[in-house]
């Protein structure tokens, strides 16, 4: 029995209001579980950022509690930031075989040692203090994904993991209906359930439709074959292995992230390469075109991608030649589409043929769409619902979904990042607020590019910068050399003598209105000369480069 003021926690450090940067809480009394750990990438105006994680001060403050990390499948956008808070965060990670594979790998490719993973298969039930975790299998766009249920005191909450339902899956591992029913019918507290794909109606169609048009494509090709795709999405490799092998073409492997995925999957069984079919890249451009693949990254149109190289014939094995059959199969991702439209562009001025989702089917989603979402609130029937994974449109959609199928909508919760869900057994209810900011990752600095540093580096791509360098009597304050002036981004200084003159006149001024007014101090002298210069140029260019005056004193 549950005592009178027993409660549990949910609180999301990221992926609400989001795409991407998955991760959530689940705490009672004093123990937290983890699900998810995942990255973003940096959004048009983050200048410089390599990638963005959750802010997880509020699980350092206390490790104590942390029971461990629950992963449900080897995106980036689930496991993506584990490098970072292992380092940190002593904890153990519990994931499927090619999840935990995927992760040792780029744990490794970091640096980071002393971890503990261990290896759960579905229907698998881990108990973790408090918690007992049950291990549902769902269907996604990689192998080995799994939903959870997890069991309290309190009650049960189920978190589908990013999901959708596929009768016909490559690996034959069908979405266990049967437990998500069961589950229901046992009674369930809390779902939380992936709102990525809400907006479209219908259902999401199966990894094999994607088969049958690449057999299409395949079976009409002249020349060689070039499939950009997703590292991860192994079914889809499979796919373009075996019909490749169908239409006796040798397929290789081009970009490492590519390579690397390929490789783990074929020591744990996940792909099945017939004996022959695979070949270095090296070999295969000797090769006679019609019998040939090729599967490359680049899929999101990514500068230094595989497939980017080739179509701007900057690649050192590869060049698109006319009678190619360029296929992008994935979606772009919020952000990546103008980078993709670009790469379809300059593949076609090489002569090739590009068959790329927005008008040839060549790909379909991991994801859930509104039938298929309805299906798991029909079978899981919770007593609250909390969307998640998705933007805020996306939520709010799917908030409404769950209404129109019955639940109270005082049930339903639309939360945001860092917001904590209480729920009894009765009533679910907004307790409050942890930190859950973003956390910028540039190079190795972990969280010291802040907002003053992005304002100031997008204030340098605007408009440049300039540089006022001056020498000063230490005695007299009287300029004893310069001032020079240096621009970078600004105006070419060669073509804007008259302009540079101008400027350097009015610092000259500055400096002579500094001396009449016996300022002495620095900081001050540089401010005036900032002002004075900052004002001079905007009436002249409108423009406000960042102006960084330089004093030396002799």
């Amino acid at each position: 029995m549950v005592e009178n003021g027993q409660k549990i926690s949910l609180i999301p450090l990221g992926g609400l209001g989001e795409i991407g940067r998955n991760m959530m809480l689940v705490r009672y009394g004093g123990n937290i579980l983890v699900i998810d750990c995942g990255l973003i990438f940096p959004e048009d105006e983050m200048f410089g950022v390599d990638v963005v994680i959750p802010d997880v001060s509020y699980l350092l403050e206390n490790r104590h509690m942390v029971r461990g990390i629950i992963v449900t499948h080897g995106h980036e956008d689930h496991i993506g930031a584990l490098p970072y808070v292992l380092k940190d965060l002593n904890v153990p990670v519990y994931g499927t075989k090619l999840t935990l594979a995927l992760l040792q790998a780029k744990l490794k490719e970091y640096g980071v040692t002393g971890f503990r993973l261990q290896q759960v298969k579905p229907r698998d039930v881990l108990k973790l203090g408090p918690f007992r975790v049950e291990f549902i299998r769902v269907s996604h766009s990689i192998a080995d994904s799994v939903g959870l249920a997890i069991h309290t005191p309190v009650g049960t909450i189920v978190h589908t993991g990013d999901f959708k339902i596929d009768h016909t899956p490559i690996d034959g591992e069908v979405f266990d209906f049967y437990k998500f029913a069961q589950l229901g019918e046992e009674g369930v507290l809390v779902l939380l359930s992936d709102s990525t794909n809400v907006e479209r109606p219908g259902f999401t169609m199966s990894e094999r439709a994607v088969g049958q048009t690449f057999d299409e494509v395949f079976r009409k090709a002249k020349e060689r074959i070039i499939v950009a795709s997703f590292a991860s999405n192994i079914h889809r490799i499979q796919q373009v292995i075996s019909i490749a092998h169908k239409y006796n073409r040798k397929v290789a492997i081009a970009g490492r992230s590519m390579l690397n995925v390929v490789n783990i999957a074929c020591e744990l069984g996940y792909l099945t390469i017939p004996p022959g079919t695979l070949v270095e890249l090296d070999e295969i451009v000797h090769l006679p075109k019609n019998k040939t693949v090729i599967i490359s990254t680049g899929s999101q149109g990514e500068p230094m991608s595989a497939l980017t190289r080739m179509a701007m014939a900057e690649h050192r094995q590869v060049e698109i030649m006319p009678g190619d059959t360029v296929i992008i199969s994935a979606l772009p991702i919020p952000g990546n589409e103008k980078l993709v439209a670009r790469i379809v562009d300059q593949l076609f001025r090489q002569g090739a043929d590009v068959y790329h989702e927005a008008v040839d089917g060549v790909h379909v989603s991991g994801h859930a769409s509104q039938e298929e979402l309805k299906l798991m609130i029909s079978l899981v029937k919770p007593k609250f619902f909390v969307p998640i994974h998705g933007e805020y449109r996306m939520l709010i959609k799917h908030a409404n979904l769950a209404q129109e199928l019955g639940i109270p909508p005082e049930n339903i919760f639309v939360v945001e990042n860092g917001q904590v869900l209480e729920f009894t057994r009765e009533k679910g209810y907004i307790a409050g607020r942890v930190p859950a900011g973003r956390v910028l990752v540039d190079g190795l600095g972990v969280g010291d590019v802040g907002n003053i540093v992005l304002r100031d580096r997008k204030q340098l791509a605007q408009d440049g910068i300039l540089i006022v360098v001056l020498t000063l009597n230490k005695d007299t304050g009287a300029i004893m050399a310069g001032p020079d002036i240096v621009s970078r981004g600004f105006v070419y200084v060669r073509e804007a003598e008259e302009l540079i003159e101008e400027a350097k006149a009015k610092v000259r001024q500055a400096l002579d209105r500094c001396e009449e007014r016996k300022i002495t101090d620095w900081s001050t002298i540089k401010a005036n000369v900032r002002e004075t210069l900052s004002k001079f140029l905007y009436e002249k260019t409108r423009r406000r480069p960042m102006i960084l005056p330089i004093i030396m004193e002799v």
